[in-house]
């Protein structure tokens, strides 16, 4: 692209990878501000799903199958949005899914008027897309990354959430005000703000993530301009890839079976819903606020050590949740540690699913990896009530731990640890 000076000057050619940092940049701002504003709207839409759902349906039983639809409904787009990103661009399909998610925002209140609940099953399944193009969006901000950057440039997005996740449930009273004064359903108001949010971030997606970066990445490839700016062209390695998407939904879907079931154990042991609400925020911020920390630690260690770290800090949450279920501090403290190793884990993972993967693979396996996570997280959702039913949260906490186990002997086994314990002494000799 040339750069331009004033009438006198000539048109000196950008180089490459002076574009490609610049671009790189612009990207990461816009994804971030996408998330700030795609929290605020799941944030809102999230804090009373499980209550409508229990309202509509009389049935507090069913009130989780509103989270539940939300994670199938990211699954069931994951592959599609990615093979959109694929052909499209990064912009069309991240843009494509907030609208969609506003599709069933439109769905979820027109159900509440009708008292349908099997409508507003189908509206959160919609709005599930808004969370399936969040997800993409992390993987969006690798797609102009070195190797020295990938794992740092992903969490930044990752860690923008925390900002939406923490204004957006903070308008659910302002947002039952307005809602109550404007006529709408009981319980709907605050998908006023959820429906502002996501307008906006349509339209930055649509307007400012330009250029693309995913197509200007498959156009430096397909040019073979300049190999030393070519950050995205690798070797393919399945095995890397595969273990990637594995881990993933592993610590996803223990992060969800038990943070989905807390707040539930918590009533039932006596606390109050504002002790709940502290225990779930504190989870939030251990799953997002430290994430570039996590990343830099990828970068500079390795993306299977920072797995590895993930794993132990989930294993060391579900011990603590199993032995102190009867003291809300020692559940608390499950909590932080239990969202602190789903970052560590999902923000090393998806930074070795990335460059692991041939250019021509990597939006095919980025969107089957959040398939996989979300299909599991749903499975797990629904599953962790039944557990919690037959053995208790402790019980809940040790069937966890042992997908932790297996997910930690498959690293420990793998030849991604073994050739990384070779460079190790190859270094140290």
């Amino acid at each position: 692209m040339p750069d331009s000076g004033s009438p006198g000057e000539s048109v000196r050619p950008q180089p490459d990878a002076e574009r490609i940092a610049r671009v790189r940049t612009r990207t990461i701002w816009v994804l971030s501000l996408g998330q700030v504003l795609g929290g605020v709207a799941f944030g809102a839409t999230i804090s009373l799903g499980a209550v409508l759902a229990g309202a509509i349906s009389g049935d507090d039983a069913l009130s989780g199958l509103a989270t539940a639809f939300v994670t199938l409904g990211a699954a069931g787009v994951a592959i599609p949005l990615a093979a959109m990103a694929r052909r499209r661009g990064r912009r069309i399909a991240l843009g494509s899914g907030m609208l969609l998610a506003l599709v069933g925002v439109a769905l979820v209140i027109w159900a509440a008027g009708v008292r349908s609940f099997p409508l507003l099953l189908v509206g959160f399944a919609f709005i599930g897309a808004g969370q399936a193009a969040n997800l993409q969006s992390r993987f969006a901000a690798t797609d102009l990354s070195t190797d020295a950057s990938r794992a740092r440039d992903l969490s930044v997005v990752v860690w923008a959430t925390t900002i939406g996740a923490v204004l957006g449930p903070n308008l659910v009273g302002p947002g039952q005000a307005l809602g109550d004064s404007i006529g709408m359903p009981p319980l709907t108001g605050p998908y006023v703000f959820t429906v502002v949010a996501q307008l906006l971030a349509v339209a930055l997606y649509f307007i400012a993530l330009r250029p693309d970066p995913l197509l200007l990445a498959q156009g430096f490839v397909a040019s073979a301009a300049r190999k030393d700016a070519q950050p995205i062209a690798r070797a393919d390695r399945p095995v890397a890839a595969r273990y990637s998407i594995f881990a993933i939904a592993g610590a996803h879907g223990v992060m969800v079976a038990v943070m989905a079931m807390t707040p539930v154990h918590l009533l039932h042991q006596g606390a109050t819903i504002e002790i709940v609400g502290f225990t779930i925020s504190l989870h939030i911020a251990g799953m997002y606020a430290l994430s570039p920390v996590f990343g830099i630690l990828a970068d500079r260690v390795g993306r299977v050590a920072i797995v590895l770290v993930g794993q132990a800090l989930l294993a060391a949450s579900l011990l603590i949740a199993a032995f102190g279920q009867e003291s809300t501090m020692f559940v608390t403290i499950a909590l932080v540690l239990l969202g602190l190793g789903w970052s560590a884990s999902t923000v090393a993972g998806a930074a070795l699913l990335t460059e692991s993967s041939a250019e021509d693979l990597r939006t095919r396996r980025q969107g089957r990896s959040d398939f996989v996570m979300n299909l599991v997280a749903g499975g797990g959702a629904i599953v962790a009530g039944l557990v919690l039913g037959w053995i208790g949260y402790s019980g809940l906490a040790l069937g966890a731990l042992a997908i932790v186990t297996a997910v930690t002997a498959v690293t420990a086994l793998s030849p991604l640890a073994r050739s990384r314990r070779a460079r190790a002494a190859q270094r140290l000799s």
